[in-house]
């Protein structure tokens, strides 16, 4: 559904801020529920709030994204949601893009992504992988996961960097 909001295009992404917490998680709720996304703690959301962009349009956040450091190294982009009618219209691929300069400015080499929308982090030269390949995302996240039997989710990852050996 493309909501054709005639401010759409005035939409601003920034660092998410503590008071933005609850807009987020409503944000995430519905794909939480329908199990395409793992529940986010608001302790670890508050203990971390630097590493998520919220896209915010008329004081109203309309999408984020967060990025979560395994190493110095390896970083993931996860918890990418949008508001239901706000999609369609490339707001994903500047959350991705902004998750994806906030990991360049950290000095990440590796960027790692689940996702069941491949295409969408192809487009920025996301290669496909195993995810096998990245024991500490198996080992603090997908342990855990209630869908570690059956995930359907793809492995991608973007290299920043060739890692200075």
């Amino acid at each position: 559904m493309i909501d054709h909001h005639p401010n759409f295009n005035q939409y601003r992404i920034r660092t998410a801020q503590l008071a933005d917490i609850p807009e987020i998680l409503a944000i995430f709720a519905d794909e939480v529920e329908a199990g395409r996304m793992l529940p986010r703690s608001e302790e670890i959301m508050r203990a971390n709030i630097q590493d998520w962009r919220v896209a915010y349009l008329d004081n109203v956040i309309i999408g984020c994204v967060s990025l979560v450091f395994f190493t110095p190294q390896l970083c993931e982009i996860r918890s990418l949601a949008v508001a239901e009618s706000y999609r369609q219209n490339g707001l994903g691929k500047k959350l991705v893009q902004a998750a994806v300069d906030l990991a360049e400015e950290r000095g990440a080499v590796n960027v790692l992504t689940l996702t069941r929308a491949p295409y969408l982090f192809e487009q920025f030269g996301f290669e496909r992988d195993d995810i096998r390949n990245f024991h500490q995302k198996v080992q603090q996240d997908c342990q855990l996961c209630p869908f570690l039997t059956c995930c359907d989710e793809v492995a991608l990852l973007l290299k920043i960097k060739e890692s200075v050996q």
